[in-house]
């Protein structure tokens, strides 16, 4: 069965383009800039968030990637300051450089275009120490069978194997499988080189990840869904977007032009761009609500919302750990921000397949964590209630921030939602079952990915028949 991330690349909601689709729309000079702050970022994110050698990097980051620079990365050097922990890259011929800066717990900021080494010191640095350096417990797991170990389950064994093959698309490269229950981890295999602290980019997982700090936000009385966006960009009385609502932006129906393909935010990903002067800028095309379209700028403005019903930017950025990730173990996790401090939510997110699977486990139990309450008890439910406005019919549904299997794919029962991101990143939460999957993977840009339907499918059934 075709992966759907592949059916939305031909419905116009690509993860990958081809480099012709954009080469009109910026200047080669941009291009140059982009290729280099790509290579800085993953270096730097790869090094200090996941402790990834060069060789690895090579391997892993930096092949099977977008059409639109990959040439121009592998021609650019990036130059490693383990020390200070920041990665420069010089492009144009050495005439102009782009810098990446790690910080603990919020991972690699890029600086933007035209900063110096002078900026680095800059840098906004609101933790002291990093909480990854630590080994993973394994809680709440206390008692699994062991990485890379068999589970006792022949015919699970089989399909975790061929996870690790073409079996699930012929551009699948798996790094980790890790399948759990809110008391045993099953199974959890890794590629060689990797282990349970080996952090990796979560792509797009990253969205559902946001929801996760938002729905802890509502829990707190801090936002809630139903109210107005409210953001200050927008407050001018002849502004319609003042009428785009948190949910709007939750169910990927703002309305906002977001250019053809909604999840090409490269002036943010790549250029060192701001997403106050970027994701805040965009006009309205439609009424909000009224159309589903996949946009990063929807995430990154929803958690703009949470930004600006905060105090402070030190209460906005330290929120997510103190309200969510510290309390579940995510401590191999990183959110990180553009250089003025807004999460990028969208996509840039490094973690562990464990961390993920936390995640997981707090949606099964109604967002409550060892007796605290941190996601509201409702908040399954309301992720996984279809949008008013849904996308293609031969693609998952949606909720808020999460993908919906529900009758959409017989084979799985209906209540799976799913975290999905470019490479084959996956996080699905089964509550009928009681059960997460986590794939992680580095599939190439541009071939069949790894089908996670396909797989999970699989997974059931193996586990139905032990």
């Amino acid at each position: 069965m075709k992966n759907y991330l592949t059916i939305l690349l031909t419905a116009g909601f690509a993860t990958t383009l081809s480099a012709t689709a954009f080469a009109s729309e910026e200047t080669q000079t941009t291009l140059n800039a982009y290729a280099a702050g790509y290579k800085a970022n993953f270096t730097c994110s790869a090094v200090f968030n996941g402790g990834k050698s060069t060789a690895q990097i090579e391997e892993d980051e930096l092949t099977g990637i977008y059409p639109l620079i990959a040439d121009a990365v592998h021609q650019l050097d990036a130059s490693i300051n383990t020390e200070q922990r920041w990665v420069r890259v010089a492009y144009d011929d050495g005439k102009r450089e782009r810098y990446s800066v790690w910080r603990p717990r919020l991972g690699c900021v890029d600086l933007p275009v035209g900063a110096s080494a002078d900026s680095i010191k800059k840098v906004y640095r609101p933790f002291s120490k990093d909480t990854a350096s630590q080994p993973d417990s394994g809680a709440p797991w206390q008692h699994h069978n062991g990485v890379n170990q068999a589970t006792g389950n022949p015919r699970l064994d089989a399909v975790i194997k061929q996870a690790f093959s073409k079996h699930y698309g012929d551009g699948a490269r798996t790094s980790a499988v890790l399948i759990a229950t809110p008391d045993k981890i099953l199974a959890e295999h890794y590629k060689q080189g990797f282990t349970p602290e080996t952090a990796q980019r979560t792509w797009s997982v990253a969205k559902s990840i946001g929801a996760s700090v938002i729905g802890a936000a509502v829990q707190q009385g801090i936002v809630t869904t139903k109210q107005k966006a409210g953001l200050e960009n927008w407050s001018h009385p002849l502004d319609p977007r003042q009428h785009i609502t948190l949910e709007n932006l939750l169910h990927m129906s703002s309305g906002l032009d977001s250019n053809k393909a909604g999840n090409r935010t490269d002036r943010v990903y790549m250029g060192g761009g701001l997403v106050s002067d970027t994701a805040t800028e965009t006009a309205l095309e439609v009424e909000p609500g009224s159309r589903w379209k996949y946009a990063n700028n929807d995430t990154m403005l929803a958690l703009r919302v949470l930004r600006e019903a905060m105090a402070s930017e030190e209460d906005y950025v330290k929120f997510p750990y103190a309200s969510l990730l510290d309390k579940i173990g995510m401590r191999h996790t990183f959110l990180e921000t553009d250089w003025q401090n807004d999460f990028i939510l969208s996509s840039q997110v490094w973690t562990t397949s464990r961390d993920l699977a936390r995640l997981g486990v707090l949606h099964l139990q109604q967002g409550k964590w060892q007796g605290e309450q941190i996601l509201p008890g409702n908040w399954l439910d309301y992720i996984s209630e279809p949008a008013p406005a849904q996308p293609p019919e031969n693609a998952p549904g949606y909720g808020a921030q999460w993908w919906l299997y529900n009758e959409r794919f017989p084979e799985l029962p209906d209540d799976t939602i799913a975290a999905r991101g470019n490479r084959g990143q996956f996080l699905l939460v089964i509550p009928s079952e009681n059960l997460v999957i986590v794939r992680r993977g580095y599939d190439v840009a541009g071939q069949q990915g790894f089908s996670e339907h396909d797989f999970a499918r699989d997974v059931l059934r193996a586990l139905k028949r032990d």
